[in-house]
């Protein structure tokens, strides 16, 4: 049986973990130290973390660098055959280069398009009509290596973020099992990345979510879509910061970032037509529908985003 060590850290990577467990039993973990969270600043361990400890494994490191000699050490002395990585860190090539078969990684899009570390944000904001996971063999420029395989979806219209990452979420699982089966076989077949068709991928931030109303309405559409539910998309309206979840095509006619209630609905005019906002939450309010929100709405019935 092949000696697999896993690194991953959010709740992204656990099915990937659990199936490789339940294939062919994952003998080591890696993730991020526990981290203070929440109001209180309770100290949590990563989604990673939780999943190892149910599943039984015991061997978990969580080192503070990865570049540090004892962590190099560390997974020397483990010996790997392979090693796994999804949503971590960048392995350095000591320690990537431990690994007998390989070391990959699973990426949450069709490589090399979206590389960097929002690849299902960028797909919705680019309003890409599909997507997917790659698995890659790990070099020394992120997200480059030569493609192992890869697992094609078609994203429906109207998708979020948070939608996406769960549908993506079982695809990088089965990749990664697939992937170990055949570097295990010796079936491996790397092909070398276009990168005439890379785009990249970056960290999204609060920020960038402020809507620009004066674009048009399907990239305003997008933004909000990419956005949702982290970190989220947001205007000022009626002198408050409002974040926006989900937004549909209107036939309404207004002026770029003026906004209009009509018959419970919040018309928001963008450079070539309106939009119909169907999910907000106004500040210390949970997340509802537009037209929840508005049933006994009695202020102001239009105006302009500021």
């Amino acid at each position: 049986m092949a000696n697999i060590i896993f690194m991953g850290t959010p709740d992204f990577a656990v099915p990937a973990l659990r199936a490789l467990h339940t294939e062919f039993g994952v003998t080591t973990v890696v993730t991020v130290p526990d981290k203070p969270r929440g109001r209180g600043l309770q100290i949590v361990p990563s989604a990673v973390k939780v999943a190892a400890e149910e599943l039984g494994i015991t061997d978990i490191l969580q080192p503070v660098s990865l570049k540090e000699n004892n962590f190099t050490t560390s997974i020397s002395e483990r010996n790997p055959d392979i090693i796994c990585v999804i949503a971590f860190r960048i392995l350095p090539r000591a320690v990537y280069s431990l690994a007998q078969l390989g070391s990959f990684n699973v990426h949450a899009s069709l490589l090399p398009e979206f590389r960097g570390a929002a690849p299902i944000h960028h797909a919705i904001l680019s309003g890409a009509t599909e997507t997917g996971v790659t698995s890659f063999l790990l070099n020394d420029v992120v997200d480059t290596g030569t493609i192992l395989r890869q697992t094609h979806y078609t994203i429906p219209d109207g998708t979020t973020t948070g939608e996406l990452y769960q549908e993506l979420m079982p695809l990088a699982a089965t990749c990664a099992v697939e992937t170990c089966r055949d570097l295990i076989n010796g079936t491996a077949r790397p092909t070398p990345q276009d990168d005439s068709r890379a785009s990249l991928a970056p960290k999204v931030y609060r920020e960038f979510g402020n809507i620009n109303w004066r674009q048009d309405r399907k990239t305003v559409r997008q933004h909000i879509l990419g956005y949702s539910p982290v970190p989220c998309a947001w205007t000022r309206w009626n002198d408050e910061t409002v974040k926006m979840y989900r937004a549909e095509f209107s036939d309404a006619t207004l002026a770029p970032g003026t906004w209009e209630v009509r018959d419970n609905t919040l018309l928001a005019g963008c450079q070539d037509g309106a939009l119909s906002i169907t999910e907000i939450q106004l500040p210390g309010k949970p997340r509802r529908h537009t037209a929840d929100v508005l049933r006994g709405y009695r202020g102001a019935l239009h105006g302009e985003f500021l």
